[in-house]
């Protein structure tokens, strides 16, 4: 197993927090301290790791007085949230999105594993070519429509 890297030891903070608050309330600064980093690279960590597609809301303050709220979307069933991430694909998207998307898929117990990385596999630039964010965007509401068992 390979060494963690200073933003997987940022992002492992941040995520063990949430599990028992749910939301937290953080200063870039103090958190900066904390990891003996600047406080850029708690914005890199933030703006990386902690997407919508990766099933977290973040607000952001900046100044004085500034503070990071970060919480993880609840959704009240299953069908709500495939409903909300298929409202949310746009025409185009990009491979990290897909990537987050199936990686939120997998972490609700959704998808397993094996299912997952084929389709990160087939969805691939280097696989779907030119118009590989045009594409992957109607695969991923298909495939969000075929996990849906309420219907769409």
């Amino acid at each position: 197993m390979g060494a963690k890297n200073t933003s997987d030891s940022i992002e492992e903070y941040i995520k063990a927090i949430l599990a028992q608050a749910g939301m937290v309330e953080l200063k870039r600064s103090e958190l900066a301290d904390v990891f003996q980093v600047v406080p850029s690279q708690i914005n890199y960590v933030i703006k990386t790791r902690f997407t919508e597609s990766r099933g977290y809301m973040v607000e952001s303050k900046r100044g004085g007085g500034g503070y990071i709220r970060i919480g993880k979307i609840e959704f009240s069933d299953r069908h709500q949230m495939l409903c909300d991430l298929f409202d949310n694909v746009g025409e185009c998207i990009s491979q990290q999105v897909f990537t987050d998307v199936i990686q939120l898929l997998f972490d609700e117990q959704i998808l397993r594993e094996r299912e997952g990385n084929l389709l990160l596999a087939a969805a691939a630039d280097s696989v779907l070519g030119e118009e590989a964010p045009a594409i992957r965007a109607r695969m991923l509401k298909k495939i969000l429509q075929q996990l849906d068992r309420k219907g769409m």
